[in-house]
Protein backbone atom coordinates (compact mmCIF):
# COMPACT_ATOMS: atom_id res chain seq x y z
CA UNK A 1 0.00 0.00 0.00
CA UNK A 2 1.23 3.32 -0.94
CA UNK A 3 0.61 6.38 1.77
CA UNK A 4 1.22 9.45 0.14
CA UNK A 5 0.98 13.01 2.07
CA UNK A 6 0.52 16.39 0.33
CA UNK A 7 2.18 19.28 1.93
CA UNK A 8 2.61 23.33 0.98
CA UNK A 9 -0.47 24.40 0.57
CA UNK A 10 -2.03 27.45 1.84
CA UNK A 11 -3.40 30.97 0.81
CA UNK A 12 -1.31 33.18 -1.59
CA UNK A 13 -2.34 36.35 -3.55
CA UNK A 14 -3.05 35.84 -7.34
CA UNK A 15 0.42 36.27 -9.15
CA UNK A 16 1.90 34.85 -6.44
CA UNK A 17 3.91 30.91 -5.76
CA UNK A 18 3.64 27.97 -4.01
CA UNK A 19 5.30 24.58 -4.53
CA UNK A 20 3.39 21.53 -3.48
CA UNK A 21 5.08 18.55 -2.02
CA UNK A 22 4.18 15.09 -1.63
CA UNK A 23 5.66 12.08 -0.13
CA UNK A 24 5.43 8.25 0.74
CA UNK A 25 6.96 7.08 3.92
CA UNK A 26 5.90 3.32 3.44
CA UNK A 27 7.40 2.57 -0.21
CA UNK A 28 9.67 3.89 -2.86
CA UNK A 29 7.31 6.54 -4.79
CA UNK A 30 9.82 6.19 -7.86
CA UNK A 31 8.22 3.44 -8.32
CA UNK A 32 5.07 5.14 -9.59
CA UNK A 33 3.78 7.15 -12.20
CA UNK A 34 2.21 10.44 -10.23
CA UNK A 35 0.02 12.80 -10.73
CA UNK A 36 -1.43 16.04 -9.25
CA UNK A 37 -4.79 16.67 -8.89
CA UNK A 38 -7.29 19.46 -7.99
CA UNK A 39 -10.83 19.41 -6.57
CA UNK A 40 -12.51 22.86 -6.74
CA UNK A 41 -16.17 23.14 -4.88
CA UNK A 42 -18.87 22.03 -6.44
CA UNK A 43 -16.72 20.76 -9.55
CA UNK A 44 -15.53 17.26 -10.70
CA UNK A 45 -12.16 16.42 -9.97
CA UNK A 46 -9.37 17.32 -12.50
CA UNK A 47 -5.98 16.60 -13.81
CA UNK A 48 -3.57 19.20 -13.38
CA UNK A 49 0.15 17.71 -14.14
CA UNK A 50 2.02 13.72 -14.10
CA UNK A 51 5.16 12.64 -14.03
CA UNK A 52 6.76 9.14 -15.34
CA UNK A 53 9.02 6.93 -12.84
CA UNK A 54 11.88 8.35 -13.64
CA UNK A 55 11.25 11.85 -14.27
CA UNK A 56 11.82 11.97 -18.13
CA UNK A 57 8.05 12.15 -18.89
CA UNK A 58 5.69 15.03 -18.28
CA UNK A 59 2.19 15.85 -19.00
CA UNK A 60 0.05 19.27 -18.03
CA UNK A 61 -3.18 20.33 -18.10
CA UNK A 62 -3.68 23.27 -21.19
CA UNK A 63 -4.73 25.52 -17.90
CA UNK A 64 -1.11 25.31 -16.11
CA UNK A 65 0.98 24.82 -18.90
CA UNK A 66 3.93 27.52 -18.81
CA UNK A 67 2.52 28.09 -15.37
CA UNK A 68 3.18 24.80 -13.12
CA UNK A 69 6.25 22.40 -13.33
CA UNK A 70 6.04 19.17 -11.69
CA UNK A 71 9.03 17.16 -11.07
CA UNK A 72 10.57 14.59 -8.45
CA UNK A 73 13.58 14.02 -6.44
CA UNK A 74 13.36 10.04 -6.02
CA UNK A 75 16.38 10.42 -3.71
CA UNK A 76 14.19 11.77 -1.08
CA UNK A 77 11.26 10.27 -2.28
CA UNK A 78 8.88 13.05 -3.15
CA UNK A 79 7.07 14.68 -6.11
CA UNK A 80 6.78 18.40 -6.14
CA UNK A 81 4.35 20.85 -8.05
CA UNK A 82 5.77 24.52 -8.60
CA UNK A 83 2.95 26.64 -9.10
CA UNK A 84 3.79 30.07 -10.50
CA UNK A 85 1.67 32.97 -11.62
CA UNK A 86 -1.25 31.70 -9.15
CA UNK A 87 -4.72 33.12 -10.56
CA UNK A 88 -7.96 32.89 -8.33
CA UNK A 89 -9.09 30.31 -11.09
CA UNK A 90 -6.22 27.60 -9.53
CA UNK A 91 -7.95 27.88 -5.99
CA UNK A 92 -8.71 24.03 -5.00
CA UNK A 93 -7.71 21.37 -3.32
CA UNK A 94 -4.73 19.82 -4.59
CA UNK A 95 -3.84 16.05 -4.90
CA UNK A 96 -1.34 14.00 -4.93
CA UNK A 97 -1.75 10.27 -6.44
CA UNK A 98 0.34 7.44 -7.87
CA UNK A 99 -0.28 4.97 -9.75
CA UNK A 100 1.08 1.04 -10.62
CA UNK A 101 2.30 0.48 -14.26
CA UNK A 102 4.66 2.56 -16.04
CA UNK A 103 2.47 5.06 -18.27
CA UNK A 104 1.89 8.51 -17.67
CA UNK A 105 -1.74 8.99 -17.62
CA UNK A 106 -4.35 11.76 -16.62
CA UNK A 107 -7.49 10.50 -15.65
CA UNK A 108 -7.92 10.77 -12.25
CA UNK A 109 -9.36 6.33 -12.41
CA UNK A 110 -6.07 5.33 -13.72
CA UNK A 111 -4.26 6.16 -10.92
CA UNK A 112 -4.41 3.85 -7.98
CA UNK A 113 -3.26 5.36 -4.69
CA UNK A 114 -4.48 8.73 -3.46
CA UNK A 115 -3.42 11.52 -0.57
CA UNK A 116 -5.52 13.87 1.38
CA UNK A 117 -5.29 16.74 0.01
CA UNK A 118 -4.11 20.12 0.44
CA UNK A 119 -6.20 23.16 0.40
CA UNK A 120 -4.46 26.44 -2.19
CA UNK A 121 -6.03 29.44 -1.93
CA UNK A 122 -5.74 32.32 -4.36
CA UNK A 123 -6.85 35.61 -3.44
CA UNK A 124 -7.48 38.35 -6.01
Amino acid sequence: QVQLVESGGGLVQAGGSLRLSCASSRRTLSNYPTGWFRQAPGEEREFVAAISRGGISTDYADSVKGRFTISRDNAKNAVYLQMNSLKPEDTAVYFCAAREGTAVRTTPTDFDYWGQGTQVTVSS
